[in-house]
């Protein structure tokens, strides 16, 4: 008997456009869609496609509740042996929309799921420990790859034939751990493995300990009244013409623009590059993510000392941890050369 699969995905997989449809509800289409064509083919016999279902980015972040159950609604209709969502890459908002679909039908309808995400995507650290995730890469143009990963995984769960370690069947780790036979005991297998470190050689633990990543909060300011107040954002806000040429996503840079002499930013001067949200309100008013006017504002009622006179800027849409990490070393480093006491890091 074919097994039936319902696909998840989002409005630009479906077709339906980029940022600008990103508010668009949740539509159901039977058959495969999209990505889902080549879906089926890997199938093959095996499964059928039944249904596609697809909803905006934006509308499912900003209704999370009601699209959820709405999302959910539909799937159920079909009476799905499985659903697989995504592949979502790097991209925050669509990542835990599929991370949200695929543990809302693995809870509350039973059915197994599984999605597709960049091990850097905000839904991996969510949802991994309820969910099958497949890593894949961070952009579309691995998603070849990411499909025949995520068909060869679904096959598996729909024939019941999960059986390995999350490294070996393909899918990042649950966080659960399974007993296994081997033919050497627990003393044998750790010399195996010192020796095996001792020599350079590659070994692989079988006792993985969790990474943390903690930073500990700086302390209260005590008096904002001579404090030095800086402006940094990773919304994308550039003077017109983005002169550093910061990329749309995946930053490679970041940069500083001088603030002196200027009451806020405006959209005859400034604007955003950044390619993972609707730029619309804030092109319209650079203010929204830099909030020179406020600050301008508060600063002259006394409230704290003075603003910096430069802001930084940055795209963090895509951008590795790896360069994350570097561009706050090197701006805390310039501020704190500055004599900056404390930052506003506003929010896209």
């Amino acid at each position: 008997m074919t097994k039936r699969v319902v696909h998840y995905v989002n409005q630009f997989f479906a077709g339906q456009g980029g940022e600008e449809s990103a508010h668009l509800e949740p539509v159901t289409v039977e058959g495969a869609l999209g990505p889902g064509l080549q879906l089926q083919t890997l199938l093959g016999d095996e499964a059928q496609v039944v249904a596609t279902v697809w909803c905006g980015d934006n509308h499912f972040a900003e209704n999370l509740e009601s699209t959820r159950r709405e999302v959910l609604r539909r799937i159920a209709s079909f009476e799905p042996d499985l659903v697989i969502a995504g592949p979502a890459f790097n991209a925050g908002r669509y990542g835990m929309a599929c991370g949200e679909v695929c543990r809302s039908v693995t809870e509350e309808l039973n059915i197994p799921a599984l999605t597709g995400l960049y091990p850097e995507n905000p839904g991996v650290e969510i949802y991994s420990r309820d969910i099958y995730i497949v890593p894949v890469a961070d952009s579309a143009r691995g998603m070849k790859v990411a499909l025949q990963t995520m068909g060869a995984l679904a096959a598996k769960l729909l024939n019941g034939e999960l059986q390995g370690t999350a490294e070996e069947e393909g899918y990042l780790s649950r966080g659960r751990r399974k007993n296994f036979f081997f033919a050497e005991n627990g003393a044998v297998r750790a010399v195996e493995m010192a020796l095996a470190k001792f020599h350079g050689q590659p070994f692989k633990t079988e006792f993985e300990m969790p990474v943390f990543d903690r930073v500990p909060p700086a302390p209260a300011l005590k008096d904002l009244k001579g404090a030095t107040i800086a402006l940094v954002n990773s919304g994308g806000v550039v003077p017109m013409g983005n002169p550093d040429r910061i990329e749309v996503s995946s930053a490679s840079h970041f940069g500083r623009y001088s603030l002196e002499s200027l009451e806020d930013l405006t959209a005859q001067a400034f604007e955003s590059v950044h390619g993972g949200y609707d730029r619309t309100y804030v092109n319209d008013d650079p203010d929204r993510v830099v909030p020179l006017d406020a600050l301008r504002a508060l600063e002259k009622e006394g409230v704290f000392g003075r603003l910096y006179e430069y802001y930084f800027s940055t795209v963090g849409t895509g951008t590795p941890v790896k360069n994350c990490s570097r561009f706050g070393t090197e701006i805390a480093g310039q501020l704190k050369a500055d004599g900056v006491d404390a930052v506003i890091l506003t929010s896209t």
